[in-house]
Parts: C-alpha cells; sequence; structure tokens
C-alpha cells in the first residue's frame, strides 16, 4: 500500500452548527491521507499516480463553496469527492480540526475523522 499526506492545510470557511460560525467562519485545519496498492497502477508514471495538486484544488473548493452544519458530513463530502476523482485512489482519511469552537474550557481544537474506503 501506498499512502500520500498532504498535512495542515488551511482554509478560512463557513462551517458549524451555529448560524454564526456559517456567517462569520473561521479557519479550518485539514489533513487529507490517500491510499493506493502499489499494484494497481505504475508509480512511475504521473498520471497514474497522486496528484497532490489536484487533490488540494478538489478539497480547497469543498471547503469554500460549500456550507456544512456537521464536520463529519464535511468530511464525508470531501473523502467521497477524492475518491470519486483522484485515479487509483481506494482509501481516504480526512481530518479536520476546528480550533474556535464555542466551549467554555482550554482546548487546542476539535477534531473529526473520516475514513472511507472505495466501494468495489
Amino acid at each position: 500500500m501506498v499512502t500520500v499526506r498532504i498535512s495542515n492545510m488551511m482554509f478560512y470557511a463557513y462551517h458549524g452548527y451555529y448560524e454564526y460560525e456559517r456567517e462569520q467562519g473561521q479557519k479550518f485545519y485539514l489533513d487529507a491521507e490517500l491510499k493506493m496498492d502499489e499494484n494497481s497502477a505504475d508509480l512511475n508514471e504521473f498520471e497514474e499516480g497522486i496528484n497532490t495538486a489536484r487533490v488540494y484544488e478538489i478539497i480547497k473548493n469543498i471547503m469554500e463553496t460549500q456550507r456544512f452544519q456537521v464536520m463529519s458530513k464535511l468530511g464525508i463530502a470531501i473523502a467521497d469527492s477524492l475518491l470519486e476523482k483522484v485515479n487509483n485512489v481506494e482509501e481516504v482519511i480526512i481530518r479536520i480540526r476546528k480550533p474556535a469552537m464555542p466551549i467554555s474550557g482550554c482546548i487546542d481544537y476539535i477534531e473529526t475523522e473520516v475514513v472511507r474506503k472505495k466501494q468495489i
């Protein structure tokens, strides 16, 4: 199995349970982990590998053009889109961190992890 990771992408986006979160926006940090079978593609050919620029653009488009109340739904939308649009990917793990949470306590962030596998 070959794993490609893009770590700590930052987006200013409009997701959250509360209306003010979807109106004012906030920073989100996101990791994407994409897995492919090393036998499923010729890893010496660029077209057959994982194009990280394309992965970033797919994620950016969803983060900046759609709005979700629940972070898990956002993660599922991103993972499903990557499985559909990126060649040879068999599994996607998305981690979304939201530092600004309406919690009365000291925390770094809340993180949601979504794991999706290509249906065979």
